[in-house]
């Protein structure tokens, strides 16, 4: 089987003319040495060049990335920053908002107080004023009283007399 395909393949070879898709000549070491040229040519004219912006752009994406990558650890950095002083000067405030309701109210307590000392202290003036004022009207009709009696007693003894 092995001979007859061999058989097949030499009589196909006896019967092509010169110049079959397969013909080694001079023109295939002539087609290696263009092809290699060409090679050489687009990799001086157009791969190297390409290369280079390729490698340019993606150093210039890493830089830019570093950048920003920096730039946003700087952002969170300061927020945080922020945030601290902001939690910071809030409990400030309540402490200043607390200190100033308590003097508020120490105000308040100590007007109330003064004001309760100056009623009791106008009550007490009153009650005093009213008690003198008591006292001179009982001495007065003490006074009348035994003004009164008197001439009760010389009218009645001046009646009796006569």
């Amino acid at each position: 089987m092995t001979n007859s395909l061999f058989l097949l393949a030499l009589q196909a070879a006896s019967t092509e003319s010169k110049g079959g898709l397969f013909d080694f000549n001079a023109t295939l070491p002539l087609t290696a040495i263009t092809i290699l040229l060409l090679m050489l040519v687009l990799n001086a004219i157009f791969y190297k060049p390409v290369a280079r912006v390729l490698d340019e752009r993606d150093e210039y994406i890493r830089n830019n990335l570093t950048k920003a990558s920096e730039m946003l650890s700087k952002a969170e950095a300061i927020t945080k920053k922020y945030e601290q002083d902001l939690a910071q000067e809030r409990r400030e405030s309540q402490i200043i908002i607390t200190s100033a309701q308590k003097e508020a109210q120490d105000i308040v307590a100590m007007e109330i107080k003064q004001a309760q000392k100056d009623t009791e202290q106008l009550v007490s003036e009153a009650t005093n004023q009213l008690n003198s004022q008591k006292t001179k009207a009982l001495k007065a009709l003490e006074e009348q009283v035994a003004t009164l009696s008197d001439q009760i007693k010389s009218k009645l003894l001046s009646g009796t007399a006569s």
